[in-house]
């Protein structure tokens, strides 16, 4: 009974250790790398036994042994020897003799029977490719029989002319027979066919994986979204997956309030600096993109500082609201929190916090009038908890309407707009002034800067001090568009996209994890990725009108 625990409990946290090898474990890997390390597959061969409605199929497209040869600190053989240690196998002896350079595993339903009277029980499968199918069949045989030495039911079975084998402990069994409707555990399932061995957690998955080869319009490699994915997927991926997102929504409980996007194919490539994570999200329904395409850098970098911390680029805020990224925002936060804004008030608590203080409404306040290009940035002040800002927007004709709103909000809030010079600069300041009383005589005011905003070239800048507008106003040599790290970065995308997030690590960690206590949460479970990470970028950078294309690009420090 252990031992068919334990290896079932090595087939689902399968699904967990390709994630995290793909992931979290790749930075072990970045410092001694081969810029030319390449898969040597281009796509993952199992998805012709997954059927193209299961929720979601990972595939590792790479021998993890190749991981492991370019790792020194035998970080996956210990991760291997863990999860294989109460299952009676060896890596080494009994799996890397025919294994090859797939691993594929999928969800395959919600509940194998469909019958929730009894329970839902999900089914698991798994594909191993081999290039000794006789040596990985004999493992299949031997593995089964030490499995009924332990007191389970081996059964063998032939068909659609394959050789099936599967086994039931015997307490399983024994309940099965006094109650059918009971949810039978701990079966296992497996069979080699062709160039894959194969296993599922029950009998009846593995029958319908060879269903969906002998009927092809049944299986994943068919479907017109993972088919169309699959001919864009970058070279030299190393893992992909392919989500259906309603499913995965129901397989985890959740009700999928809103349904623009139905499925979603991830990839991750390997570079000499880091790790791209690419993502394509499917919809049925016409989107329209935040705004066209940009092809060149977005001028208002040039008075963001270099020594900014977050950095946020783009162009035409005013449909932002109705825009692809929204309709994906709207979908993930309203299935997983209930409503936008309840994921707002707990991930975006610093938007929260503003919106609150100044009586912001975004949409008609700012993004309203942003029809041209934009930068914000956030830099660390080490006197203050919280970050200083600036906020770049391009003159446009709806920018003096902006401005006058924004002083209205000023106003608003008790403060006083007034004009005075700084480093030769007209600026506008929003200031508070406070009464201070030595004696009955004598009455001083103390002002207090609240923000600032002034005019240079074509952009107007906002700043919340004048400290942040003078650094800029005599720095504009230091820009941010001038950053060798971000340059680096955003050289990973194409060059026509949405725009950018950078977030360079060690000055922003402080700030994110004040403003997201989640995030520290991330942190331990992808420790080794965060240890290293020296900046992430995100990028959207096609939006067809049934397709969002994006990426981040996590900058491990080489």
């Amino acid at each position: 009974m252990n031992n068919q625990r334990s290896f079932f409990g090595f087939i689902i946290a399968g699904v967990i250790a390709v994630l995290l090898i793909a992931v979290a474990g790749f930075y072990w890997f970045f410092g001694r790398i081969p810029v030319k390390f390449s898969t040597l597959i281009s796509q993952p061969g199992a998805a012709i036994f997954v059927s193209k409605f299961s929720p979601v199929m990972v595939s590792l497209l790479v021998n993890p042994d190749r991981l492991q040869a370019i790792e020194q600190q035998g970080e996956i053989s210990k991760f291997k020897n863990s999860l294989l240690a109460k299952s009676n196998i060896n890596y080494q002896d009994d799996i890397k003799p025919w294994l090859n350079n797939e691993i594929t595993l999928a969800v395959t339903s919600q509940d194998i029977d469909r019958d929730p009277e009894n329970g839902l029980q999900p089914g698991y499968f798994m594909a191993l490719s081999t290039d000794n199918p006789e040596k990985s069949r004999e493992f299949v045989e031997v593995l089964f029989s030490k499995r009924a030495l332990t007191g389970t039911n081996l059964e063998v079975e032939q068909y659609n002319g394959v050789k099936l084998l599967y086994d039931y402990p015997e307490i399983a069994r024994l309940t099965e027979i006094q109650n059918p409707k009971s949810k039978i555990q701990n079966s296992l399932a497996g069979a080699v066919i062709d160039n894959f061995v194969l296993f599922a957690n029950d009998i009846k998955v593995l029958r319908e994986a060879i269903n969906n080869v002998q009927a092809p319009d049944l299986n994943l490699s068919s479907y017109p979204e993972y088919e169309q994915a699959i001919k864009e997927l970058p070279k030299g991926a190393v893992a992909v997956s392919f989500l259906n997102l309603p499913l995965v929504a129901q397989w985890q409980g959740l009700e999928l309030r809103e349904s623009t996007y139905n499925s979603q194919f991830i990839s991750l490539v390997l570079n000499s600096q880091g790790l791209l994570a690419e993502s394509t999200f499917f919809t049925a329904s016409e989107v329209v993109p935040v705004s066209v395409p940009l092809s060149k850098p977005v001028g208002a970098l040039q008075y963001i500082p270099k020594s900014v911390g977050l950095a946020i680029t783009g162009a035409n805020l005013t449909n932002l609201g109705e825009s692809n990224l929204a309709k994906l925002w709207q979908q993930g936060t309203a299935t997983i929190y209930g409503s936008p804004e309840e994921a707002i008030s707990r991930w975006l608590k610093a938007v929260v916090d503003v919106k609150n203080h100044w009586g912001l409404n975004l949409n008609e306040d700012i993004f309203s009038w942003v029809v041209g290009e934009y930068a914000i940035g956030l830099l660390p002040n080490p006197a203050n908890r919280n970050p200083d800002w600036v906020f770049v927007v391009e003159k446009t004709p709806q920018l003096e309407s902006g401005i006058a709103r924004l002083d209205q909000v000023a106003k608003n809030k008790g403060f006083n707009v007034s004009s005075l010079t700084l480093n030769q600069q007209t600026v506008s300041a929003w200031t508070e002034l406070t009464a201070t009383t030595q004696d009955q005589a004598d009455v001083n005011f103390e002002a207090k800067i609240r923000g600032a905003h002034t005019t240079i070239d074509n952009y107007e800048i906002f700043t919340s001090d004048l400290g942040t507008l003078e650094k800029i106003l005599s720095s504009r040599e230091n820009s941010f568009l001038d950053n060798p790290n971000f340059q680096d970065d955003v050289a990973v995308f194409p060059k026509s996209n949405q725009g950018y997030v950078y977030i360079d690590w060690k000055k922003s960690q402080d700030i994110l994890e004040r403003q997201l206590p989640i995030l520290k949460f991330v942190e331990v479970l992808a420790k080794p990725l965060f240890n290293n990470l020296r900046s992430l970028t995100v990028s959207t950078y096609r939006s067809e009108s049934r397709t969002l294309k994006g990426g981040i690009f996590f900058n491990l420090g080489l």
